[in-house]
């Protein structure tokens, strides 16, 4: 029972991460609608760099983008708080824990595409993020992708440090 008590507390840890990524893009929302902006304008990569062309200045793509983040960030926090709560209420029962791990996974999963697919290949390297000094975001999507990458392969271990069997 302690270690699915540990698996939930993992889970509920990177619930609570993406609750706050998105209240914080809510209620501080010039910090990072900057950072969207001028990642998604290739304003600050090297001087010299012919990957311009794929830069979106126009304002209203930029809020789209900006406004897709935040809902995903909102989605997977709503997935991992349900998930989070799903687990507590089955750590009694081991069959049932594992019955409701994959809704958990789903919402690492989503954790994982936001920081994976949509920070690091599309803001890293569509947007050259990687070239900018000043609104490079590759090292944080980094912290966020191992944490979540950690969670989810504990979480599906199974009871005795193996595998969990797969459905």
């Amino acid at each position: 029972m302690l270690l699915r008590l540990g698996k939930t507390a993992l889970v509920g840890t990177v619930a609570a991460l993406f609750v706050l990524f998105a209240f914080g893009n809510l209620t501080d929302y010039g910090s990072n609608w900057a950072f969207v902006q001028h990642v998604l304008a290739m304003d600050t990569i090297f001087a010299d760099s012919t990957l311009r062309w794929r830069a979106i200045t126009d304002p209203t793509l930029q809020t789209l983008f900006y406004w897709s983040i935040i809902g995903w960030q909102l989605a997977t926090a709503a997935v991992l708080v349900t998930a989070t709560a799903r687990l507590a209420l089955a750590t009694g029962d081991p069959a049932r824990f594992q019955a409701v791990k994959g809704y958990a996974a789903v919402g690492l999963m989503m954790a994982l595409l936001l920081y994976g697919l949509g920070f690091t290949v599309v803001g890293g390297e569509w947007f050259a993020m990687w070239q900018s000094h000043q609104w490079n975001g590759l090292e944080s999507a980094n912290r966020f992708i191992t944490l979540t990458g950690i969670v989810l392969i504990v979480l599906m271990q199974g009871e005795g440090g193996g595998a969990a069997p797969t459905s």
